[in-house]
């Protein structure tokens, strides 16, 4: 096998723990002596081993002098686990491939410094881009100290979300479903607001075989969803935060007293939720991504705010028509199109009968 192969093995390796790690990020390794595979491993749970020490560990014999291919720089610092710099050190191993650099500043170069040092080779940057594909949320967290938020909504193909009754049950088929379920396992937080959960009233929990539930954060600067509202209702099964304006200790205590947690958070300017500051209170008890599942109103709040880092558009091959159905962006819009919102890097992918448009979110130009 040659070193791609191997890279793309430890990459296949790291995708395995997808929605188990955060807000830790996807990391495989493989160790590789005379052109055998003799360990292999990936950090599969949040505060479990990391990749690199599970590849030693799993190794079928001696690993002095082998190669090893690790998709993340490997950590160089105590946290929940000791670093594995040390345990490939003490490994013997004679050379090492890095895909991505660490953008931690506890470990930005110095796990490759630490290694040089002890006389491993590393090559650095091998397969940078497939390796950088597993943790954009990882490397927004960092960064940015802020959750990596992505706008999910689905509509038929004159734009709508809902026919002119308000039905929306179902736009798109089962596969389009099906992924959502998955996105919803591989994020850490739902978010949602109180127009979605009075008209809707959904659990906003994944439905798939063995997935985790995302928490769920429900924005109502009024706190007015009903008390019976399975968000509410439901948090023994997955935990809800409401992130609220409302100081009134007696309004908020029968959500309380449901196992609901109560944000307060301030009003922008606009006189809605400051979102900027909602996510800097969610980035502090370590939530690091977020699909939002708005109606048109929160997602027009999101995208003026400038918290949306990518937009995940579901087609349907269905025309509702309607001049006041629904469409996913309300709000107040832009007067002119070279004030638009700029989507980049598209990907396109089939769902069945339906596409979903996948796009990352260019500051707007406010001309």
């Amino acid at each position: 096998m040659s070193n791609r192969k191997y890279m793309e093995l430890a990459i296949e390796l790291a995708e395995k723990a997808r929605g188990f790690t955060n807000p830790n990020p996807l990391v495989g390794a493989v160790i590789v002596k005379e052109d055998r595979i003799i360990g292999r491993g990936y950090h599969e749970k949040y505060g479990q081993l990391h990749a690199e020490r599970n590849a030693l560990a799993s190794c079928t014999e001696d690993p002095k002098g082998a190669v090893m291919y690790v998709t993340l720089e490997p950590c160089c610092h105590y946290g929940k686990t000791p670093p594995c710099t040390e345990a490939i050190i003490a490994g013997g191993l004679s050379k090492v491939f890095i895909g991505s650099r660490d953008p931690n500043p506890l470990v930005s170069g110095k796990g490759v410094k630490m290694l040089q040092n002890a006389g491993i080779e590393v090559t650095t940057d091998f397969m940078k881009e497939e390796c950088d594909a597993l943790n954009p949320v990882f490397f927004h967290f960092i960064i940015h100290q802020t959750p990596y938020v992505v706008m999910k909504y689905a509509m038929t193909m004159d734009g709508k979300i809902a026919t002119v009754t308000g039905a929306s049950k179902w736009i798109t088929g089962e596969k389009a479903r099906e992924n959502v379920h998955r996105d919803r396992h591989h994020y850490a937080a739902i978010m949602a607001g109180k127009g979605t959960i009075i008209k809707d009233d959904p659990l906003l929990t994944c439905r798939m075989n063995g997935g985790k539930h995302p928490i769920r954060i429900i924005c109502d600067s009024q706190l007015t969803i009903p008390i019976t509202a399975k968000v509410v209702t439901t948090t023994a099964e997955a935990a809800t935060i409401i992130a609220t304006s409302c100081r009134d200790k007696d309004r908020q205590q029968p959500y309380i007293d449901q196992g609901c947690r109560i944000l307060e958070i301030p009003l922008s300017a606009d006189n809605h939720l400051s979102l900027p500051h909602l996510m800097k209170d969610l980035a502090a008890d370590g939530i690091d991504s977020i699909l939002l599942e708005g109606g048109g109103a929160l997602n027009w709040s999101a995208l003026e705010a400038g918290i949306v880092n990518k937009v995940q558009t579901y087609i349907a091959p269905k025309i509702f028509g309607g001049e006041t159905a629904k469409t996913p962006v309300a709000g107040v819009g832009v007067a002119l199109p070279s004030q638009a919102y700029q989507l980049v890097n598209p990907k396109f992918t089939a769902m069945g009968d339906d596409i979903l448009i996948e796009s990352e979110v260019l500051p707007c130009s406010q001309e």
